[in-house]
């Protein structure tokens, strides 16, 4: 008898403990903004409620998520801070509206996310930077004394996260600010504002690596992308970019202790009506020395751009650049590879490569190029300026024989 009540016991907790572990896991815990005193009226202030929601879902243990529901949220600027207890999923349905004013938000970027692992923002949503009145307030090249506008959103030290969905619209100087971030993907983003809206860089990137850019359209009033000092291994991906300032390395070289930009891919990319497609800048009489090195263009279709393929080293947009002679960049050119770019450009010179004379640009490799000037009156083979180059040709080419000068 004994043995049979010990058996009846032991098959009871095994079924207690298969019962347990066979639960499902436990999800997020949701944190809804309108729970929190936000609401979606297009006229409340919810800058008070964000910032709490962030607190409780930042301190909870165990997978938090923030949701923002369909509706107009005004929000001023805020900061979202960690490290945090858990990953945090940023869930935006709904669209979040900047003051007009940029005095109102009080900070360079209006929503920021820093010292924060593990974070994930998608959604269907829109971050509407009403950027409009503010343009015209952007004189800096040349006023010393502009204001500086704030961004859309930025991220310094990020890890580990990503932004799928979002869209991001007409911000009042850049969209996407990124400073010290490693593992990011950004895919399926668009960002959109009118091609004569000054400094409104789509997304802007430095001192990072391992970042992933794809299936994303940007269309803006300057760079589509910014690759700035300190950024290596970026993959940009199925991109399209107009109108815009091109995909661009640079400016780079013009104050001290910058870093050296490496390993950077841009493959199955369309530039469509930009000012440049391809596109590395360094500055003249630079205070840097630096290296830039192991980039593959690739793929890369350009329709009417202005400058399709632009390296530009003597670049200075600034007086006294205008009225005075300045030296040679310092900044080092490298292994670059730029194979199967196609399509129109809107000027006759669609290569343009100006290297330094004293860093001359080195293992540069055009292979299939096959660029055609599309003027008002005639359509034919575009011609291209190489100085201060040293590579090789091959395939399909535009008349641009490498050498050094």
């Amino acid at each position: 008898m004994t043995c049979i009540v010990s058996g009846f016991k032991l098959l009871c907790l095994c079924l207690l403990f298969g019962a347990v572990a066979s639960r499902p896991t436990a999800g997020p815990k949701v944190f809804n903004v309108g729970r929190f005193g936000a609401k979606g009226d297009g006229k409340t202030d919810n800058t008070y409620a964000f910032t709490n929601v962030w607190k409780s879902a930042c301190s909870t243990s165990g997978n938090s998520q923030i949701y923002v529901p369909k509706g107009t949220f005004c929000l001023g600027g805020v900061e979202f801070i960690g490290p945090c207890k858990s990953k945090i999923e940023f869930i935006i349905d709904g669209t979040l509206l900047a003051p007009s004013n940029p005095d109102d938000i009080k900070q360079v970027i209006w929503i920021n996310f820093r010292y924060i692992n593990n974070l994930s923002i998608s959604g269907n949503g829109t971050l509407d930077g009403q950027g409009k009145h503010s343009w015209p307030l952007n004189d800096c090249h040349i006023n010393t004394n502009c204001p500086k506008l704030p961004m859309n959103m930025g991220f310094a030290f990020v890890n580990d996260s990503s932004i799928e969905g979002i869209t991001s619209l007409n911000s009042k100087m850049g969209h996407f600010n990124f400073f010290s971030v490693h593992q990011f993907n950004i895919t399926n983003v668009t960002i959109t504002a009118p091609g004569h809206s000054p400094n409104t860089d789509g997304i802007k990137i430095g001192s990072s690596s391992n970042m992933n850019i794809s299936n994303t359209h940007i269309g803006t009033g300057d760079d589509c992308i910014a690759i700035l000092s300190g950024t290596t291994n970026l993959d940009i991906s199925n991109v399209t970019c107009g109108p815009g300032h091109g995909i661009s390395v640079g400016s780079l070289g013009r104050n001290k202790n910058e870093k050296d930009v490496k390993r950077l891919t841009v493959r199955d990319i369309v530039f469509n009506g930009t000012s440049d497609g391809i596109r590395i800048k360094t500055w003249e009489s630079s205070a840097s020395e630096i290296v830039v090195s192991d980039f593959v263009y690739e793929n890369i279709k350009m329709i009417d751009v202005k400058n399709p393929i632009n390296i530009d080293q003597k670049y200075c947009p600034y007086p006294p650049c205008e009225i005075e002679k300045k030296g040679e960049s310092h900044v080092q050119i490298q292994d670059v590879k730029l194979k199967n770019i196609y399509g129109t450009s809107k000027t006759k010179a669609a290569v343009n490569l100006q290297c330094s004379k004293s860093f001359p640009c080195k293992n540069v490799q055009l292979i299939d190029i096959n660029l055609n000037y599309n003027g008002r009156s005639e359509f034919c083979p575009a011609t291209a300026v190489c100085q201060n180059v040293e590579g090789s040709t091959r395939g399909q080419m535009v008349p641009c024989e490498i050498k050094s000068s």
